[in-house]
């Protein structure tokens, strides 16, 4: 049976989120995610968070991920995530999320969660002195957060596919387990066109600031005159002799200027590529870095106008958390009653 079926009382139910890990998000966050959710706020009942409880496997300083956590989110209103339409809070907001996590780890086998790509990158990457035990159960989060809003529709890119999966998995095993209808069995929604922005340094690879040393991002915070700089020194490919065209395979870091190109600017891709076919890359790079900076310029300024005013940003994302709540706590008692646990006396 299909989820994305709208129910009576509300259209197919969607949500995401990002971790506050940096000061700013980057250009790559905007066009895969950002941009989706602005557009899917218009079909669906659409909750956004900030994904402060995800953060803290790398252990953050506290001061930075309290800063960071309202930076994502005045980001996000920027964007064009509009608390009138969508539900927009922070994680650690509503209770309900590490409690059904707990739950879900309990259904988990090691072996399961052992076999989680990410969790075996990056314990690869920290040591087994620097992998935490929230690291390895960091799937499982993942999965309350889905489950806890019985989501129809998950828009998640492409590295985010297994811990759907996973969470596909747990929500058949605790229907099977515990009765049809405990949760909703969410549905994936992949974003193909543009949903891997790659590394300017590093065509081969997304943009993160651990592919290049940062070198090859945009951050959507940062000074446009560094993003200048950044698109003008963008690895190309080597013979220009072939002109300017959309070839993912044979030309990625033209292929990546483009679809940046087109996401600033709203222009079809071939149509960027037709322009500048035959003039040279350079031709291509400072246009699109003017692109880069006119669209950087009003971003910062909207994000700027809620990080002035703290107390008001707080309330934003106090009603959007208590929104959050009325739909998350009903679910975690209705788990929790297939679950055999006593439901505390008063509620």
């Amino acid at each position: 049976m299909s989820s994305l079926v709208p129910t009576p009382d509300h259209a197919p139910r969607i949500l995401s989120g990002m971790q506050p890990t940096d000061g700013s998000l980057h250009l790559g966050n905007y066009i895969g995610a950002l941009r989706q959710w602005v557009a899917l706020q218009d079909d669906f009942d659409a909750l956004y968070f900030v994904a402060d409880l995800h953060s803290l496997t790398v252990n953050p300083d506290p001061a930075a991920l309290r800063e960071r956590t309202r930076r994502t989110a005045a980001q996000y209103l920027a964007a064009g995530v509009d608390p009138q339409r969508s539900v927009l809070f922070v994680q650690s907001h509503v209770a309900e999320h590490a409690q059904l996590g707990w739950l879900l780890q309990c259904q988990t086998g090691f072996g399961e969660a052992s076999r989680m790509t990410q969790f075996k990158d990056k314990s690869a990457k920290q040591g087994s002195e620097g992998t935490t035990v929230g690291l390895f159960a960091y799937p499982m989060l993942m999965a309350a957060d889905i489950l806890l809003y019985d989501s129809a529709l998950v828009p998640v890119g492409e590295d985010q596919r297994q811990h759907l999966e996973l969470t596909r998995n747990l929500a058949q095993r605790l229907n099977s387990r515990f009765g049809e209808g405990t949760v909703v069995v969410p549905e994936g929604h992949i974003v193909k066109a543009g949903a891997k922005i790659q590394d300017l340094q590093n065509p081969s690879s997304k943009m993160s600031k651990s592919t290049s040393g940062g070198k090859g991002v945009v951050w959507l915070m940062e000074d446009p005159k560094r993003a200048v700089k950044a698109i003008k020194g963008a690895v190309t490919d080597a013979d220009e002799t072939y002109g300017v065209r959309y070839d993912p395979e044979a030309k990625p870091g033209i292929s990546n200027l483009l679809t940046i190109f087109s996401a600033v600017t709203g222009r079809e891709v071939h149509d960027i590529a037709a322009e500048y076919d035959g003039r040279g890359y350079g031709y291509l790079k400072a246009d699109l870095a003017d692109a880069v900076a006119a669209f950087l310029t009003p971003f910062q300024e909207r994000a700027a106008t809620y990080l002035s005013d703290p107390a008001q940003l707080d309330a934003v994302l106090a009603d959007g958390a208590e929104r959050a709540r009325a739909i998350a706590a009903p679910v975690l008692q209705r788990v929790s009653e297939r679950f055999g646990l006593l439901p505390a006396t008063g509620r």
